[in-house]
């Protein structure tokens, strides 16, 4: 683990040597799909679809450099027997995050930001930027007081800078947020542009002093207005001149051209414990008319090949389709625990379980994992708040990737015996050698 930690210190201290001198180079690769049969995948999803635990969804694998699996399942509309489709459109959430990352490892190979740079080098109005202090659950006033460490690029990517999301906490954390008005953002919103969004988050106290734990939040949000500063473009525009477009993700936006409206997937939300309806539709920001806010933390949505092209990238050290998004030192980086032990000894990290870390984006599958799971250690992974999740396991090279749009989602297991069930039925499979994708 110290070599982890030293090597990952040299990268800071040091990017340009490493990216120009060991940087692993990968050859060119495209994408291809030899479908194999998977019965006990198909059988896990049926399952659950007859149990009305999920309503249907697209799934995708891929494993040792080529397509294997990729169906849609059930009725996306069951009101108007509309089946689900390969390229239908699901609001993909907090996968975001993983995109918003990579634009900022982007610019940090370039040399244009550091990871240790204060945040208000580039959004000056975190230079005020205070700690929450004392709260009167009476009024919901509060006191601050200074932070004894500037805010920093770092803290943002790893969760660890006190800002948070309002809706998702209890008492005074979604008080504060809910005076400020920041209680509903994270996905769009209909009056604030971006750098307005951002400039709002600067007002309000952190949750914590920078650095000392771990709470998941709006930080991704200001990557992204960091992202248009540094490279002074909108969003929208670094995203599609940087990654969508090299990587061939043609589906992929935060506000969906009227032309693709139709392919957005319904919203389902559960009735009980067993049971998924459709809902009168509140999740309809794709289709809200582009004001320029950009949601880093969580606006995009996409099809389920789009995004298993951002993965595929990933596994092939950061390149695709002879375009390389990110140098394999960046994506070790990103995919390597950054989360302190002092934060997880202190029972305040990314989670008490042990075998979980969290890297640049996504959270990590570390050498601690307990027995019960199938992932390799090393895997990374993540999820949308609407059901969407992936999970990219270099060892095995495997990308497991699905897509539903359910919320809440509660039932964890669906995803536990659906991955157990992969892993079971790659290890039976006897794929040929040197595929490509």
């Amino acid at each position: 683990m110290k070599k982890i930690y030293l090597y990952i210190l040299f990268l800071v201290l040091f990017p340009k040597i490493l990216f120009s001198q060991i940087d692993i180079i990968s050859e060119p690769r495209s994408i291809e799909i030899n479908e194999i049969e998977l019965p006990g995948v198909e059988k896990i999803i049926q399952q659950n679809m007859d149990k009305n635990i999920i309503p249907g969804g697209v799934f995708l694998i891929a494993h040792k450099g080529e397509i294997i699996f990729f169906k849609s399942f059930g009725e996306n509309d069951k009101l108007n027997n509309k089946p689900y489709q390969k390229d239908d459109i699901f609001r993909i959430a907090s996968m975001t995050k993983a995109v918003t990352a990579t634009a900022i490892m982007q610019l940090y190979e370039q040399g244009k930001l550091d990871l240790e740079d204060p945040v208000y080098k580039y959004i000056p109005a975190f230079e005020k930027t205070k700690v929450l202090d004392k709260f009167n659950k009476e009024d919901s006033t509060y006191t601050t007081k200074n932070t004894i460490i500037p805010l920093t690029i770092q803290h943002l990517l790893t969760h660890t800078s006190g800002i948070y999301y309002g809706q998702f906490n209890k008492g005074k954390l979604k008080a504060i947020y809910q005076k400020n008005g920041l209680n509903r953002l994270g996905l769009s919103s209909k009056n604030l542009t971006t750098e307005e969004m951002v400039n709002k988050i600067a007002e309000v106290p952190l949750a914590f002093q920078p650095g000392t734990q771990w709470k998941y939040g709006l930080g991704y949000d200001v990557l992204g207005r960091v992202i248009e500063v540094v490279s002074k473009q909108d969003l929208v525009e670094y995203f599609q001149e940087n990654i969508f477009e090299p990587l061939e993700m043609n589906d992929t936006y935060f506000y969906l051209p009227k032309n693709k409206q139709d392919r957005l997937v319904k919203f389902h939300t559960p009735k009980n414990k067993k049971r998924t309806i459709l809902k009168s539709d509140p999740m309809d920001y794709p289709k809200l008319v582009d004001h320029k806010h950009y949601a880093g933390g969580g606006g995009l949505s996409s099809t389920t090949l789009d995004y298993a092209k951002f993965c595929l990238a990933f596994l092939n050290h950061g390149e695709l389709n002879g375009n390389r998004i990110l140098s394999n030192n960046s994506i070790f980086l990103m995919s390597n625990n950054q989360i302190p032990d002092s934060i997880k000894e202190s029972g305040k990290g990314f989670t008490k379980i042990k075998g979980l870390g969290f890297g640049l984006g996504f959270g990590i599958i570390t050498q601690e994992r307990p027995k019960l799971w199938s992932f390799s250690e090393g895997t990374y992974f993540w999820g949308g708040a609407f059901n969407t999740k992936y999970f990219i396991d270099p060892d095995k090279e495997l990308l497991i990737l699905g897509m539903t749009q359910i919320y809440p989602f509660k039932h964890k297991k669906f995803w536990n015996q659906l991955n157990k069930e992969i892993y079971k039925s790659i290890d039976e499979l006897k794929i040929k050698k040197n595929t490509k994708y």
